[in-house]
């Protein structure tokens, strides 16, 4: 005959998909009970909306009807007070921030440009594809509040669910985790007309109440320019470091060097250079054009002190893969070698000394 010691044991190997910690060490199995075969027991949910909760009952069901002796197994749910959710580190009544202590992050890039019109969200999206395509697990954090374009390009629709902890980021095809706020607005067209305090809430909101888990790299998608989402991101969010995005033209390379100078002020470390738009390549001849003018990337990563991390085309299937929200078919060959540069040059995140101090 089982006994209730076999049924904890059997149970302490199931994990929680989100809180990676077994259901028995996070006190969620109550009230075991055994009659002539039949096993009923109680777990206790985080919240009763948590979105996993139908793969959490179909593997603690699966642990015990594996036991022998047992022909049927009964699970009642119910919810974790908030005194017992605070005792496993769910933070009671202040619940900002509290997904972070659940995240794993090894390595988090903030793509820049400093200017708009130079193709920092598609380079964006296409490390991220690289990143993915090379095993990685990745993540895309769209702070460009006002302005964003990451779930069209993904072809990302709908509100991400509530987890036990805070905002689950909805996946992509591939598997690439997202979160923008385009994503909680009621349609993509509407406008986000907000200030710099909630732009750089929502930001910092994007880092601690999404629960992100598990993720070998997160790629921040940071809007043009070196004022508010840009201070937020290098003061509050722990990073690897900048990668810059610039294209042929000199008044790009000059404000650029803005973002480099803003980045260095708030020391945080510049990864590299990628030159977008670099050039053409006619589908007819095989000849390469210079649409934009000759390329200055190499020199301009040399007179910023920063690695050259490579040129990408102007490709009129990208424009046509954005649009239908297809960026990961493209095939990102051309980016590879940025991604594998990234990782063995990116150190692990830290926090800007110049961070915000609390109160401030």
């Amino acid at each position: 005959m089982v006994t209730e010691e076999q049924i904890t044991k059997a149970l302490a190997g199931v994990i929680d998909p989100e809180l990676h910690r077994s259901l028995v060490e996070l006190g969620m199995v109550r009230n075991v009970r055994i009659r002539r075969g039949r096993v009923t027991f109680t777990l206790a949910l985080t919240t009763p909306d948590c979105p996993l909760k139908d793969q959490i009952v179909a593997e603690a069901r699966a642990a015990v009807l594996a036991l022998d002796g047992v022909r049927e197994v009964q699970i009642d749910l119910t919810e974790m007070t908030d005194e017992e959710k605070r005792q496993i580190g769910l933070g009671g009544d202040e619940q900002t921030g509290v997904a972070e202590r659940f995240n794993h992050i090894r390595r988090a890039v903030a793509v820049m440009s400093g200017k708009g019109g130079v193709g920092k969200s598609l380079v964006s999206a296409l490390l991220a594809v690289a990143l993915r395509q090379e095993g990685q697990q990745v993540g895309v954090l769209d702070a460009d509040i006002t302005g964003p374009s990451i779930p069209k390009m993904f072809g990302l629709h709908g509100t991400p669910p509530m987890g036990p902890v805070g905002i689950l980021p909805v996946r992509t095809r591939t598997g690439i985790k997202v979160m923008s706020i385009n994503l909680l607005l009621p349609a993509e067209d509407e406008a986000v007309i907000w200030r710099g305090p909630l732009i750089s809430s929502a930001i910092q909101q994007f880092w601690g109440d999404v629960l992100w888990g598990d993720l070998d790299w997160l790629v921040v998608d940071l809007p043009p320019g070196t004022s508010d989402a840009a201070l937020t991101v290098m003061q509050a969010l722990p990073l690897s470091g900048v990668m810059l995005v610039s294209s042929p033209q000199d008044l790009a390379e000059m404000v650029v060097r803005k973002a480099a100078r803003m980045a260095l002020v708030m020391q945080v470390p510049l990864l590299g250079l990628v030159e977008n738009m670099s050039y053409f390549v006619c589908p007819e001849s095989g000849q390469r054009y210079e649409i934009f003018g000759p390329s200055h990337g190499e020199e301009m990563a040399r007179r910023l002190g920063v690695p050259f991390l490579g040129r990408l085309p102007l490709d009129p299937r990208i424009s046509e893969l954005c649009d239908g929200g297809n960026i990961e078919e493209y095939p990102a060959e051309a980016f590879v070698p940025v991604a594998r540069a990234l990782a063995q040059t990116a150190p692990e995140p830290r926090r800007s000394p110049l961070q915000p101090k609390t109160g401030g």
